[in-house]
């Protein structure tokens, strides 16, 4: 989610919650390693909306006075809780043995939660990937063990190994399998395009919660889905209208949350990071749209954040329609 879990995208998600619904917000990656050196709440990656709640800040780290340093600042910042990835499989993250390169060494990996909880008095979470960086499923439990010892209070789980970053099929019977060993909560993620897969991987696996990437962030009304099918009451601005699931329901609300975002990356970035987000958000999130490449197009023919504006409101007034599900895996 590194460029896309900003404040921006986070309150369009945010706009379509149920009434006191809570959410743990990650921020995008944080490298404990330049944290201390920055100005928290300041920064593209640390910008926050005014009202937002139940911020975890993501962290990249494996340093202990460099993590605590981070989350000192962090909790002054307003952090509800610590979330250390360890299941970014990208090699600017292998390159300094964070992300999912912590999970090679279960005592290591074990040593450096045992780090971020003897620094706060905050929960502390952990992203993981499912088979580490060698494929062996079994080594799976004694890992989640270690990971509770070091004072983890969940962690959640995205079932595909590094090699296989977003190919292939999540495998949700090892987040199943984990959550029926362990004796604290088991996030589920992967693979979650849409509000039924949503419902469906809690049915599957009995999870406490359910994590979803690229799905949410192209679908942020899932929210507003799910909050109808649970009978929960919705925001104000929502109370008189039905959540879309049509194809071209969809497609228009798409366009919808597209222009809120527009006017938001507005708000929060200058003008050259602002279309640099939007142009990231459109070429990640328009795979679910049937005509995706043309808005690509459109996207990149903007020579300013106006442009931008006015080509997307053009490129909605004709009736588009999204697919439910795509071959970009979570």
């Amino acid at each position: 989610m590194v460029g896309l879990s900003h404040v921006a995208l986070r309150l369009v998600m945010q706009s379509y919650l149920p009434k006191n619904a809570v959410v743990p917000w990650p921020t995008e990656m944080l490298n404990s390693r330049r944290l201390p050196n920055e100005k928290v709440g300041f920064t593209n990656e640390t910008f926050r909306g005014e009202n937002e709640e139940f911020l975890m800040p993501q962290i990249l780290g494996n340093d202990e006075a460099c993590i605590k340093e981070s989350i000192h600042r962090l909790e002054k910042w307003g952090a509800r809780g610590i979330d250390i990835n360890m299941g970014c499989p990208v090699q600017k993250a292998l390159k300094h043995n964070y992300g999912v390169a912590l999970m090679g060494d279960a005592q290591y990996a074990s040593d450096v939660v045992r780090m971020a909880t003897r620094s706060t008095s905050l929960p502390v979470s952990v992203k993981l990937r499912a088979a580490g960086t060698d494929g062996d499923f079994s080594k799976l439990y004694d890992f989640v063990s270690g990971l509770r010892a070091g004072g983890a209070s969940w962690v959640c789980l995205h079932p595909r190994t590094a090699a296989q970053k977003r190919r292939g099929s999540a495998d949700w019977n090892q987040i199943r399998d984990l959550k029926l060993k362990v004796d604290f909560p088991v996030v589920g993620n992967g693979d979650v395009q849409t509000s039924s897969d949503a419902h469906e991987m809690i049915s599957q696996t009995n999870c406490d919660l359910v994590m979803s990437g690229r799905g949410l962030a192209a679908r942020p009304w899932m929210f507003w889905q799910m909050g109808e099918d649970l009978g929960w009451e919705m925001p104000q601005h929502l109370q008189s209208l039905e959540a879309p699931r049509t194809p071209t329901a969809e497609g228009a609300e798409y366009g919808r949350a597209l222009l809120q975002l527009i006017d938001l990356c507005e708000k929060y970035f200058n003008q050259d990071m602002a279309i640099r987000k939007i142009r990231f958000y459109i070429r990640t999130t328009s795979v679910w749209l049937l005509f995706g490449h043309a808005l690509i197009s459109v996207s990149t023919k903007a020579k300013n954040l106006q442009e931008l504006k006015l080509g997307v409101a053009e490129f909605f007034k004709t009736p588009q329609e999204m697919t439910g599900w795509t071959e970009l895996r979570q």
